[in-house]
């Protein structure tokens, strides 16, 4: 595989163990929202020749819900502090006109993700908690018996509706990712552009390149040589 990476020109945005499990959520997203889908109206069960039919689908999703859970959790566990809110994110968001328009003098700078990306963290992560929870309730195979069928109607209502969210919310990250030159390359190779760091998340790009900066040294102080008389 060749290397993207321009020495002195890109800072490394994913490395490949973040890479590799957003990857594996994406594809599990996928797999689960196509079984979903087909599971939830009759009109779409043709989907479930992808699965191997019917009953293979129905075996299959709430095992694939789950195994996205977890991926999904490894990239909460390793980015939750940088979708935490912070100041300048309030502000942002009142000239989020002028970032659509491309025109991001005067808007203030932001870190490793800005507001929309962190209302869109925390968004995925209530969504998959409330598939998973309903999930857990609507799975005949294991858990049914212990909640009754009042219990059962609601989480099929709420799992419906958090999947729904969930396909919506994806579908707003794939536009932004395309949309914003060099987002989707940075989940492919790993690095960006300094003039893209700089340019959309100042204050990450600042960080990075602090940490990357080698500590000034002062000067050891000059010895006088001793004149014999």
């Amino acid at each position: 595989m060749s290397d993207n990476r321009e020495p002195g020109k890109t800072l490394l945005r994913y490395n490949a163990n973040e890479r590799t499990n957003h990857w594996l959520v994406a594809i599990l997203f996928f797999m689960a929202g196509l079984s979903g889908l087909a599971l939830f109206h009759p009109a779409m069960f043709w989907l479930t020749h992808l699965f191997g039919g019917g009953p293979w689908t129905r075996i299959l999703h709430p095992f694939m819900g789950v195994a996205m859970f977890v991926f999904f959790f490894g990239l909460v566990i390793r980015f939750w502090r940088a979708n935490l809110f912070i100041a300048n994110d309030r502000l942002w968001l009142k000239r989020i006109g002028r970032v659509m328009q491309n025109e991001e003098e005067g808007v203030p700078p932001v870190g490793k993700y800005n507001p929309g990306q962190k209302l869109l963290f925390w968004t995925l992560l209530l969504c998959m908690l409330a598939l998973l929870l309903s999930g857990i309730v609507i799975w005949r195979a294991w858990f049914s018996e212990y909640f009754d069928i009042t219990v059962i109607r609601l989480g099929a209502l709420i799992h419906a509706l958090a999947g729904f969210v969930l396909i919506v919310s994806i579908i707003v990250h794939i536009y932004a990712g395309i949309w914003i030159k060099g987002s989707v390359g940075a989940m492919l190779h790993g690095w960006v552009s300094r003039r893209w760091a700089r340019k959309h998340h100042e204050l990450w790009y600042r960080q990075v390149v602090d940490k990357q900066s080698p500590p000034t040294q002062a000067a050891p102080p000059t010895r006088r040589k001793r004149m014999k008389s």
